[in-house]
């Protein structure tokens, strides 16, 4: 079943991480994006990408949302409208493996801003954290007898492993928190091919 797949550090992989408006990606924006790369297994902090995004309707920018990601609408008021910023994502997307925390999320906007673009969706091969450390609890509920129960969140998941803490609600932290919460989950899943990680 493996044989046909690469070595998992022969892969560039993109970790990624929006903040939007809202959680409905019929109706909410895509409000900033940060992406950090991960090439041979080491992660190019050097690499990343950072943009913040002016969606449609700045004035419409819900209160509940700010509390949660801080971006101000004077802030977004000089920024790139998405289609401007979608064709720097499109050469990361086509260039390896996406990783998401909780991917549905982040592949719904994305999808929606490339159709909303006249964009063909790359569609990248997705490593998606929360279902990497789903398989490592159930792997440590087979090997300890009563293993401490943690939350899939990405700061939860990151105490556990015993990563730092970072501000989160912040899109390149947490693509960087997500790149760093990867290459965790792979040592202890002992991945060693691409599609192990998928």
């Amino acid at each position: 079943m493996l044989f046909g797949s690469p070595p998992w550090d022969s892969a560039v992989y993109w970790a990624l991480d929006l903040e939007t408006s809202g959680l409905e990606t019929e109706k909410d924006e895509i409000l900033s994006i940060g992406m950090v790369p991960i090439r041979g297994g080491v992660i190019h902090y050097g690499e990343r990408l950072y943009r913040l995004v002016r969606p449609r309707d700045l004035a419409g920018l819900s209160v509940e949302g700010i509390r949660a990601h801080h971006i101000l609408p004077a802030e977004l008021a000089a920024a790139p409208l998405l289609e401007e910023v979608l064709p720097e994502i499109d050469v990361r997307l086509r260039e390896g493996v996406l990783v998401l925390h909780q991917a549905a999320v982040d592949l719904g906007f994305l999808r929606r801003a490339y159709h909303r673009a006249g964009l063909d969706w790359p569609r990248p091969k997705v490593v998606d954290t929360v279902r990497l450390v789903v398989q490592w609890q159930h792997r440590r509920q087979r090997f300890e007898p009563h293993p401490k129960p943690f939350s899939a969140s990405l700061p939860g998941a990151r105490a556990t492993l015993g990563l730092p803490a970072y501000p989160h609600h912040h899109a390149l932290w947490d693509a960087l928190a997500t790149a760093e919460l990867m290459l965790a989950l792979r040592e202890r899943l002992g991945a060693r091919r691409v599609r192990e990680l998928l």
